[in-house]
């Protein structure tokens, strides 16, 4: 299967492409600039590729990102600290982003007679993030089957989408992902701050996982604390 993935450069994306290089035919990566304060992200997916020898396109969107305000990752709002669940976390959501990257990257990829588009959302995602859900990935499909009807024929590819991230991390073990070449934290500091959302679960993933999380972070048991309360209820 012919395979473009959408990779941030996050754990997910980065662990993706590794899995879509063992076990079918990557293409090549594709990233976002859409003004993201942790945009140093980009640059490890640049890494990504090199390490995996395909192509990268990062498509600029920053004139779509600045409109999209109101969001602690491409605005002035501050990034909270803590685990997902808490309801400060929705300062996060970037509207319709996921929507946004996935149409173009499927224009891409049927310009390139390519099989699928990949995608690392999975179900860490679902309580916060509704174009993470199932049934967003199940929607977005049947509605680039009209809109790629008599053109070409590409497959959403989400094999992370009913899995936790602790599942990510010991999938991506066996595909041999370099975790420390990867980057989550929101703040997109000189170090992961490990206090924010992404990095709490990160941290997380790779205890639930008894992984070895190489990852430096500026306050590496904040999530400890973080975790104790909350266990977020799965959204579909």
């Amino acid at each position: 299967m012919k395979t473009i993935v959408v990779c941030s450069g996050g754990l997910d994306s980065v662990s993706l492409a590794h899995k879509v290089a063992a076990e079918h035919q990557l293409i090549g990566l594709i990233s976002f600039d859409y003004v993201q304060r942790h945009r140093k992200e980009l640059d490890f997916a640049a890494a990504c590729a090199k390490r995996l020898g395909v192509p990268h396109h990062i498509i600029d969107i920053t004139a779509i990102g600045r409109h999209l305000t109101g969001s602690a990752l491409t605005g002035d709002v501050e990034v909270p600290d803590g685990h997902y669940a808490e309801q400060t976390m929705k300062a996060t959501v970037v509207p319709n982003r996921n929507a946004i990257m996935l149409a173009i990257a499927f224009g891409l990829a049927a310009a390139q007679k390519v099989d699928a588009v990949a995608v690392a959302v999975h179900g860490g995602d679902h309580f916060i993030y509704p174009d993470c859900r199932p049934g967003f990935i199940d929607a977005f499909q049947q509605m680039q089957n009209h809109a790629l009807d008599g053109y070409a024929s590409v497959s959403l590819y989400a094999p992370y989408v009913n899995i936790s991230k602790a599942d990510i991390v010991t999938d991506g073990a066996k595909s041999g992902t370099p975790f420390k070449e990867t980057w989550s934290c929101y703040k997109g500091g000189i170090h992961h701050c490990g206090r924010c959302g992404t990095c709490v679960e990160r941290r997380e993933a790779f205890h639930l996982a008894g992984v070895e999380d190489p990852t430096v972070y500026d306050d590496p048991d904040f999530w400890v604390a973080a975790t104790a309360g909350f266990s977020a209820e799965e959204v579909k």
